[in-house]
């Protein structure tokens, strides 16, 4: 009967000792797996081409055709480390305006202190003509992707982006009379910058599923000097191309 009793006791102090032991074993909880981010589409390059008009254009300035934009952006993107579909991204780049006139002369090189868009259908004009600026720019985005490992799936991103001009020309072409019979088929071209806004600044949207979307934009600042021309700020609306 002791030895029922020393062996009963001794079990219950080697069995208390085994459950503390194994409580005492801290567990390491598991690591939140990474995303593979090495095979990972950047979106390093970005083409837009949309259609492109002027906010606040006075009913004086006739406007015809499909006025375009097209931008080609070089971009730098960078993943947040706590979340890797979220990511900042910037880059140099090349965005350009298109706008087109009908009948209209554009005296960009005119010697005045304001740019004249002057209604040439009651006399000799050229059919059509094209203002165009060119602007070296420095977009930066806050992007979202919902599959970043892939680059496929949405995407949506918002950001800003501003520019110094670089060149702005117009283009005439067609010249014919007032009753539309053709007198000669040249092109002229001439180019100044004296009238335009040196600098821009726009704002930009744009979703889309893989490695196309949509996007709109808005210039915050107009497109000629004060005093030079008329208040007008571009938007633009189009589809947007991205991929390495």
């Amino acid at each position: 009967m002791k030895k029922f009793i020393l062996f009963s006791v001794a079990a219950f102090t080697v069995i208390s000792l085994s459950a503390q032991s194994v409580d005492s074993v801290i567990v390491p909880k598991k690591k939140k797996e990474k995303p593979n981010l090495a095979n990972r589409a950047n979106d390093h390059l970005v083409f837009q081409f949309g259609y492109t008009g002027w906010a606040g254009r006075p009913d004086t300035i006739t406007t015809k055709g499909f006025s375009k934009s097209i931008n080609v952006y070089l971009m730098y993107d960078f993943p947040f480390k706590n979340n890797p579909k979220l990511s900042m991204a910037f880059g140099p780049g090349i965005g350009s305006d298109h706008i087109l006139f009908s009948k209209t002369y554009v005296g960009i090189k005119d010697q005045t202190s304001t740019l004249h868009f002057t209604n040439m259908s009651d006399t000799n004009h050229f059919k059509k003509t094209k203002l165009a600026t060119v602007f070296l720019e420095a977009p930066i985005e806050f992007r979202y992707s919902a599959a970043p490992e892939t680059g496929k799936g949405l995407k949506l991103a918002i950001g800003v982006k501003v520019g110094t001009l670089i060149n702005a020309h117009t283009r005439s072409s067609d010249y014919e009379n007032s009753g539309g019979t053709t007198l000669n088929n040249y092109v002229m071209k001439e180019s100044s910058k004296r009238f335009i806004n040196k600098q821009r600044l726009s704002g930009m949207i744009r979703a889309g599923y893989g490695n196309l979307s949509v996007y709109g934009s808005y210039q915050f600042t107009p497109v000629f000097r004060d005093g030079a021309g008329p208040q007008v700020r571009p938007f633009s609306v189009g589809i947007t191309l991205s991929g390495l």
